[in-house]
């Protein structure tokens, strides 16, 4: 049913909070002439309004109740902006039992409850609106349940973290090193006094496993995806991969195979002219392949006030103008409707690697390095000696024809047994996706 006029909560008035209320308040005439519907913030729910208050918003709005807030029978819409995985997960509860409708950015708790929360709405006649939990301000969740509908999307490959893509970015162009770069982001206010989930890859996980939901029509198993973060790279992979026509960046990659799905965070190789490549600092994208439409890609800002919150406006203005019925209701591809599709493990990922090893320079090294990739049936289509540098030990730099995972980390088990080799360095290769 739409609604002419809408009521709403924000509970949680941080940097998208403070962002989604400023929106509501001084932009409620752009949105009632763009929808025809009239938009009115009556609760700011929050235990401390300092943010609030910066923003000008008035005391009037001000609650600390949330219960009080989901019992009004006025709100039509609860937004939940805390984060985490307990107050924000029984904050939306309330909301929904209460027949709210929920908007949320909260990709954690989406990742690992959102099934649950899906059907919690479904049996009270609500709606979970999550736009905004994934690459900020773009509407690639929106392009998943309605822009890409007549296709099947067989994979798709994302730059979803915007402080990775920054330090990344920053290395490539000024050749700092990761730790002189993280400390300058985290002056900037780019990245967190904590970056840890972001670094790791795990904030990038969280993402990955709500849009692979949509986009194959399963249940994700979050907990049984393989993730690594950019916490570990060296400057000298990240040279040489711009030598060798490469830049790097930490992707999200999913993969429809006849036999589940292939899903995996990790740092990467791209070449210089895949789209995705052109992105930088802490911008964000997604590059989906369909079986129609081919690949389209989806790029804008990944995080910040405004863009995020603009993601979150966007989904109470679906709200209002039905979108309870004409999607959530109608749509079959939820995760709630749908089974858990096998997740292969990451063994079975096929493509193409680089491997840097580090060497004693001695004769014969090459040789048996050769012997074993070729015992483990992995081809060589490039091979690179380094010369040693001040305080670094001749690098063999390799990059090998397509193979599989599993074959790759066991060649790598039998090389760091040979007494020479000081150490193995492995980054996965991704060409365009199929």
């Amino acid at each position: 049913m739409i609604k002419k006029e809408f009521t709403v909560a924000v509970v949680g008035c941080g940097i998208v909070g403070g962002g989604t209320a400023k929106i509501l308040t001084e932009q409620a005439e752009l949105l009632k002439k763009r929808t025809g519907v009239g938009f009115r913030l009556k609760y700011v729910c929050d235990l401390r309004f300092d943010r609030a208050r910066e923003l000008g918003l008035s005391e009037s709005l001000f609650v600390t109740d949330f219960n009080a807030v989901c019992a009004d029978p006025e709100v039509d819409a609860v937004v939940e902006l805390i984060g985490g995985k307990t107050l924000a997960k029984t904050v939306i509860e309330t909301a929904l039992k209460n027949g709210k409708q929920v908007v949320t950015a909260n990709k954690a708790l989406l990742a690992s409850c959102g099934s649950e929360l899906f059907a919690l709405a479904r049996k009270n006649k609500s709606a979970v609106a999550f736009e905004a939990s994934c690459v900020g301000g773009v509407p690639i969740i929106r392009a998943l349940y309605d822009g890409l509908l007549a296709n099947e999307i067989t994979a798709f490959i994302g730059i979803i973290n915007g402080t990775c893509n920054y330090i990344l970015s920053a290395m490539i162009s000024e050749k700092k090193d990761y730790g002189t770069v993280l400390k300058e982001a985290q002056r900037a206010g780019l990245a967190e006094a904590d970056p840890t989930l972001d670094v790791t890859g795990v904030d990038s996980a969280h993402k990955l496993a709500i849009l692979s939901a949509l986009a194959f029509s399963t249940d994700t198993d979050f907990e049984a995806i393989p993730v690594e973060g950019i916490d570990r790279l060296e400057l000298f992979d990240i040279n040489t991969a711009d030598e060798m026509g490469y830049t790097i960046k930490l992707l999200a990659i999913a993969q429809q195979c006849a036999d589940g799905i292939s899903l995996c965070v990790r740092p990467s190789f791209i070449k210089k002219d895949h789209p995705l490549a052109w992105v930088s600092g802490s911008f964000n994208a997604v590059s989906v392949y369909a079986n129609n439409l081919g690949h389209s890609m989806y790029y804008g800002q990944g995080a910040g006030s405004l863009p995020t919150a603009s993601a979150v406006v966007s989904d109470l203005i679906s709200l209002a103008l039905g979108y309870r019925e004409t999607r959530f209701d109608a749509l079959p591809l939820w995760p709630d409707r749908n089974q858990r599709l096998p997740q292969l493990p990451l063994e079975r990922y096929a493509g193409r690697y680089y491997l840097r090893l580090d060497v004693e320079d001695k004769t014969g090294v090459l040789a048996q390095v050769t012997e074993v990739l070729g015992r483990n049936q992995i081809g060589i289509s490039e091979a690179v000696q380094k010369d040693p540098q001040p305080q670094r030990p001749v690098s063999l730099v390799l990059t090998t024809h397509r193979t599989t995972e599993g074959a790759v980390k066991k060649a790598v088990t039998e090389l760091e047994q040979i007494p020479e080799i000081i150490k193995v360095i492995t980054i996965a290769i991704v060409d365009e996706a199929k």
